[in-house]
């Protein structure tokens, strides 16, 4: 029997080393801003960080060796993503960050060789950003809805229509975008394609770009609104086959849906963290916050709940590792993403909560947390669509039975009982029976 919740050894010495990374050389860095992410920034701070984790022979652990990478499992790269959740710049340290980590994988396994040497290497060693084209203005992320359309035109494509949220677009080099192709296919799942696209391709543009949650101003932030009008494409900017975007998608998302989970538990972890600072350091004029029993239930509520939720998504992690196949995992993965925003929200809701009024001001991390679990409701597709693929993979299960009463009805249930231990009923009566008797022949 193998059922285990240890950490095998060797691999704890690189989960500890990152715990140390992550204290003392990441956490310092992200507080300087966009002093660390503008082109200077990256030369001085980022890249120096990531040949530390390079040279640990921790980059982009969730590729293979051909490309660079550890080839992880999932259980793994879950252990290490608790630890790298807790912070934004994390995943751009240690090259798995979304969504270039996703668009690499895809152009990894269905991409030319032209398109490898073109976008996956540069992409690989961080030297460029990609931006995840799908989502629509008028229908968000459901493929049915797509307005885009790329059309040949002798051997060129020519791609038209708009997309939204297209994170991290204005600094991307390439855009991944889904255009409908084959708009009269009689699979509506096989209309949709995938091309590879330069940003400086004539007739990409980008209408605005859109922050995340309250404050700043209108234009800034990571999201963008992206146009096409009359974009001409070789044909082999194409990804994969025509008609494959759906599946390609589903590659892709699996594994992202999984990750974002994983990282929400280490960012889960940590507003827990600062609740409890919190807790043993505030006084009121009935002593500790920690002391106070509806404080106390908040983390007992918060711990049990992180617990549920980061033993689920391990579990999940390790069925992706055994069966080497997302489709066959698809209800865990939807159930992780179910559970991910709502204790996300309840965690930082009641730390922000905690904390007073300073808890809900820019000085602190929860009200970007709060934004964060509202995002994790949204991305990758939105939670209720998630329930009902969880809910339809649990009923396949099972089957109808369409007698007067069900067959779980308990008279039925007693009566099949009776009749299977029906010898044993009958001695047992007998026995009492001759018990009576005796008793009144006394």
């Amino acid at each position: 029997m193998a059922w285990d919740f240890e950490t095998d050894p060797e691999f704890q010495k690189k989960l500890d080393w990152i715990e140390d990374f992550m204290r003392d050389e990441v956490e310092p860095l992200s507080h300087l801003g966009m002093a660390a992410h503008g082109p200077l920034g990256r030369e001085k701070f980022i890249k120096p960080l990531q040949q530390k984790v390079k040279d640990q022979g921790l980059w982009a652990c969730h590729l293979g060796p051909e490309l660079g990478g550890q080839g992880y499992g999932q259980l793994k790269l879950g252990l290490m993503n608790e630890k790298l959740g807790r912070n934004s710049l994390a995943p751009t340290v240690f090259g798995c960050q979304a969504p270039d980590t996703g668009n690499a994988e895809i152009i990894a396994h269905y991409g030319t060789d032209k398109q490898k040497e073109q976008y996956l290497w540069p992409l690989l060693n961080g030297d460029i950003r990609s931006a995840f084209s799908m989502s629509e203005p008028t229908g968000g992320s459901d493929p049915l809805t797509f307005k885009t359309r790329a059309v040949l035109d002798g051997k060129e494509w020519v791609l038209n229509g708009e997309k939204w949220f297209s994170t991290n677009a204005r600094w991307a080099k390439v855009l991944v975008v889904y255009a409908i192709t084959d708009p009269d296919a009689k699979d509506p799942y096989k209309r949709t394609s995938i091309f590879l696209v330069p940003t400086d391709t004539p007739g990409v543009e980008i209408i605005r770009n859109v922050a995340v949650g309250g404050g700043g101003e209108i234009g800034s932030g990571s999201e963008g609104y992206v146009r096409y009008t009359d974009v001409r494409l070789p044909y082999d900017a194409l990804l994969g086959d025509r008609g494959a975007a759906f599946v390609i998608a589903q590659v892709r998302l699996g594994g992202g849906r999984v990750h974002h989970a994983m990282r929400t538990v280490g960012a889960c972890k940590h507003a827990l963290d600062l609740m409890c600072r919190r807790a043993v350091s505030r006084t009121t004029r009935d002593g500790r916050l920690a002391d106070l029993q509806m404080v106390q239930a908040d983390i007992a509520d918060s711990w049990i709940a992180l617990e549920q939720f980061r033993l689920m998504v391990l579990r999940t992690a390790w069925l992706i590792d055994k069966h080497k196949d997302y489709n066959l995992v698809r209800k865990d993965i939807a159930a992780i993403k179910v559970a991910m925003p709502k204790v996300y929200n309840d965690i930082a809701t009641k730390a922000a909560h905690l904390h007073g009024a300073l808890g809900v001001s820019n000085e602190m991390p929860f009200m970007r947390m709060v934004t964060s679990s509202l995002v994790m409701g949204i991305a990758d597709g939105p939670t209720e669509v998630h329930k009902v693929t969880v809910a339809k993979q649990v009923l396949k299960d099972y089957r109808p039975d369409n007698d007067l009463f069900p067959n779980y009805h308990e008279p039925r249930l007693r009566e099949e009982a009776e009749a299977k231990f029906a010898p044993e009923l009958a001695e047992i009566r007998e026995q009492y029976a001759q018990g009576r008797k005796a008793k009144a022949d006394a």
